[in-house]
């Protein structure tokens, strides 16, 4: 297993980002990387509360961890602190016994000089069968699709 610490930046404050977190729809919307599409299952933002989301690949040719194309985790949230932090556990929904056991994501909010946001988010317990590259770009893209989404305000 190992770790991950990806940072980003969005250009609006820590209450828009914190509620982009925290909404199934925008979650659906800035999750995938590109090349996937998400669709959110189930999705109760609380301490304790669960979900289950699916990422989709485009490509025909992408294998996923869940069946052909697809990646489906599920976990629950065990920290959220308002505009600040968000912290789930997840694991794949997957027979491939590397790729199993739970995961820790921790998203971090915190001022930027601008009046903006910094974004970090540290992933533990990572399989190492999750190529580490293709887990930081996929995150790469996830915070830059966050970043678009948040910025564009809450009518986009």
């Amino acid at each position: 297993m190992y770790s991950m610490r990806i940072s980003g930046h969005v250009k609006a404050p820590r209450a828009a980002v914190f509620r982009a977190l925290v909404d199934a729809d925008a979650v659906a919307r800035w999750r995938a990387p590109q090349g996937m599409t998400a669709q959110v299952h189930t999705f109760d933002p609380r301490e304790g509360g669960r979900f289950r989301v699916s990422l989709t690949y485009a490509s025909p040719d992408a294998a996923g961890k869940t069946d052909a194309h697809t990646d489906t985790y599920h976990g629950h949230f065990v920290r959220l602190v308002p505009d600040e932090q968000v912290v789930e556990v997840l694991a794949f929904e997957t027979d491939d016994p590397a790729l199993g056991g739970t995961m820790t994501m921790t998203t971090t909010l915190t001022d930027a000089a601008d009046g903006g946001t910094d974004v970090t988010i540290e992933h533990a317990g990572v399989p190492d069968a999750v190529v580490a590259e293709d887990n930081e770009t996929g995150t790469r893209m996830a915070l830059a699709n966050l970043a678009r989404l948040v910025e564009a305000g809450p009518s986009a």
